[in-house]
């Protein structure tokens, strides 16, 4: 039996620069953390060669090709693990909508305990480049590659994409104290409402040559971000995550909403110093950056959704578990 754990995200700045049709041509940037919430895979030896699959719904297929949770078939093809699982994903977080990379951690989560199955260690950057494949190019997905890169890599990472098809991944190491004083000004806030963010995303994808300019300031704020994380201004964050999200909101129709704007103006009003929503928006979770003696503002400005805690994780996807090997060891 293997276990996987793998964080899910919050993406910080340069959201949208990540997409392969304005990265290629023009490079992006990403400023990401990895959080505290995650997908957990199981995979576990079957004594026959069905394939058993649970997640929000149970599968039972003798062939691979016949799995309908796309994300596991293209994961067990591209492992070579083709028969006598079975695979079970568990979320810490509402799997779908949720704006916080669980597709892309489900995908990364998977790969990871489907190597570990057969006996692979794997990098960071190989369980990334493959999740990308399967995501992007095998299931057609309109996504970026952000999401891959942070639930592998973990931490708090600077990620370059392009120009071209380079990817660039650095981590931005705070000390104590800085790591401390940006976890806490970090509040994130459920909105209750859960999208796809296929439409927006395609949207988006065909916006670029329009929305190039709104896109080369996100990536420009990312630039900044990175820069300011490093040299230990942690304060600087908040107003390039205010500024980057009014720009965001000009990228496709679906956004934001009349809702969304409602709650970001009240949060700013009661003294966030930024706000916005994760992932490509329109609804799931709502960021909030903070100083902490306006937090409790904050919270009674957003009484009607739901606060929930989160913490930075320092590492990527990892085995949690690994009964053959502590069998053999």
């Amino acid at each position: 039996m293997i276990i996987t754990q793998t964080p899910l995200r919050i993406g910080l700045l340069g959201g949208g620069t990540d997409l392969p049709s304005y990265y290629r041509q023009h490079g992006g940037r990403v400023v990401n953390c990895a959080l505290d919430k995650y997908i957990y895979v199981v995979v576990k030896e079957r004594f026959d060669d069905d394939i058993y699959v649970n997640y929000s719904k149970k599968e039972i297929v003798s062939r691979v090709g016949d799995l309908e949770h796309e994300l596991v078939r293209e994961a067990m093809l591209a492992t070579g693990v083709s028969s006598g699982v079975e695979i079970t994903t568990l979320a810490d977080i509402p799997s779908s909508g949720s704006g916080l990379g669980s597709s892309s951690a489900v995908t990364v989560g998977l790969l990871q305990a489907l190597f570990a199955y057969r006996g692979q260690q794997v990098t960071a950057r190989e369980l990334a480049e493959t999740a990308c494949e399967i995501e992007i190019e095998r299931c057609g997905k309109p996504i970026g590659k952000q999401d891959q890169y942070i639930t592998a890599y973990g931490g708090i990472r600077d990620i370059r994409f392009g120009p071209g098809d380079q990817v660039i991944v650095d981590e931005i190491n705070l000390t104590a104290d800085e790591r401390r004083r940006l976890q806490e000004q970090l509040m994130m806030f459920y909105t209750g409402i859960t999208r796809s963010s296929t439409a927006i995303l395609s949207e988006q994808n065909a916006n670029v040559e329009m929305r190039q300019a709104e896109l080369d300031l996100l990536r420009d704020l990312a630039t900044f971000a990175a820069d300011r994380l490093r040299s230990g201004d942690i304060e600087a964050i908040g107003g390039a995550i205010r500024e980057s999200w009014e720009v965001k909101r000009k990228l496709a129709s679906g956004v934001s909403s009349g809702i969304i704007d409602v709650a970001v103006g009240k949060a700013l009003a009661a003294g966030a110093s930024g706000v916005k929503l994760s992932g490509a928006g329109g609804g799931g979770f709502l960021l909030v950056i903070c100083p902490v003696e306006r937090q409790r503002e904050v919270r009674a400005s957003l009484v009607g959704m739901r606060e929930f805690p989160i913490r930075l994780d320092r590492l990527g996807s990892r085995v949690m578990f690994n009964a053959q090997r502590d069998i053999w060891c």
